[in-house]
């Protein structure tokens, strides 16, 4: 009883048999009625007096009522008949499409993500079929981009690696001095590394709502300021102009500084990365209502509308971005951001007019309640 075809087989005889009761039902009270009706127009219609020609009719009526009866109940049987029938159809053409997403579903769940689900004409199951279709097509691109991220993490982990390696040979071997400037190499190394480990940890921990925060009230033009200017180096070096208008201030928010300077740090390494030489980085910090506004806008390659769905994700980067000289991210610094922002009751979004036109990212922050208006 719990199979949603013995269901709908049931639905059609229970419908039909329904209709058949309330068929004899209602046939049963004016049969005879209008039966009595048509003898008395067919002998002339006029009065009768008590009794009159009720003994004649009598037998005559039965018979009529009798056979009223068995062509009701032969109808009954044959219209259940023909609703079980049409049921089991109509169960048929349902089950069979549910069937078949059943399947893809089984095969998407182990892992065979390029399953697609034949589209049927019905548009409740079409809907459904489509949203499988995607939901398998999404995950193959999220299983691509892990496997990518696994892929570059191997090749970020194996330089540092081998330049530690080379240098410890070395001065096992006695080909390289045990100097400052060799440590300084294998120091630059291993930081290296941890920063690797650092922003992997940070991901999961953000993923996972784990995110530890150091609240205190804190001038986020201050914050800002003081994790874009360390960037400006960096800047420089990419041939690349930094322009920062955090201001005008106090904007005070009970905030985490150094996760917000991070936020800060992955935004503008990301505007380095997306711009080519010649370009400009520009980071501002605005109050919009009871919320700051910290955004950093680059005149780099931009993004295009399917990016601005999915630059957030994890693993993600965009296309044309891996193109440019100066990208070297693992695709997890805005996942990064995004999940710090939210842990402070914020939000972190994107705009862009199209490829070649900039990006912007902007971190909304909630004021502190003084401070808001």
């Amino acid at each position: 009883m719990n199979r949603l075809s013995v269901r709908l087989v049931l639905s059609h005889v229970l419908v039909a048999v329904l209709g058949a009761l309330a068929t004899f039902f209602i046939v049963r009270q004016l049969a005879p009625a209008l039966f009595d009706e048509t003898l008395r127009r067919a002998q002339g219609g006029g009065p009768r007096g008590p009794g009159q020609g009720m003994g004649q009719n009598a037998g005559l009526r039965e018979q009529f009522a009798t056979a009223v009866d068995q062509a009701l109940l032969i109808g009954a049987l044959v219209g259940a008949a023909v609703a079980a029938i049409f049921g089991i159809l109509a169960a048929w053409r349902l089950i069979r499409p549910l069937g078949r997403l059943r399947s893809a579903t089984r095969r998407i769940a182990e892992g065979d993500y390029d399953t697609t689900v034949v589209v049927p004409k019905e548009a409740e199951l079409a809907d459904l079929a489509n949203d499988v279709n995607s939901l398998g097509r999404t995950l193959a691109e999220t299983e691509a981009r892990r496997l990518r991220l696994l892929g570059e993490v191997a090749h970020e982990m194996r330089t540092p690696l081998t330049v530690i390696d080379g240098y410890v040979e070395g001065m096992i071997d006695q080909v390289l001095p045990t100097d400052t400037e060799s440590l300084g190499h294998v120091g630059e190394e291993s930081r290296r590394l941890r920063r690797l480990a650092d922003d992997l940890s940070a991901l999961s921990r953000a993923e996972e709502g784990r995110l530890q925060l150091a609240t205190q009230r804190v001038d986020i033009t201050q914050v800002v300021t003081a994790a874009a200017e360390r960037l400006r180096p960096q800047v420089q070096d990419a041939g690349l102009t930094l322009r920062v208008a955090a201001g005008p201030g106090p904007f005070m928010v009970d905030a985490d500084a150094d996760r917000i300077g991070q936020v800060v740090t992955n935004l503008v390494g990301n505007a380095i990365r997306a711009t080519p030489s010649g370009g400009t980085v520009t980071v501002t910090c605005v109050q919009s209502g009871s919320w700051v506004d910290v955004a950093v806008a680059d005149t780099g390659v931009g993004l295009a509308p399917s990016d601005l769905k999915q630059v957030f994700e994890r693993f993600y980067r965009v296309r044309e971005r891996t193109n440019t000289a100066n990208d070297s991210g693992t695709g997890i610094g805005l996942t990064i951001s995004r999940g710090i922002v939210r842990a402070h009751g914020g939000d972190v979004t994107a705009a862009s007019e199209g490829l070649g036109t900039g990006a912007t990212f902007t971190a909304r922050l909630p004021l502190a309640a003084a401070f808001s208006t």
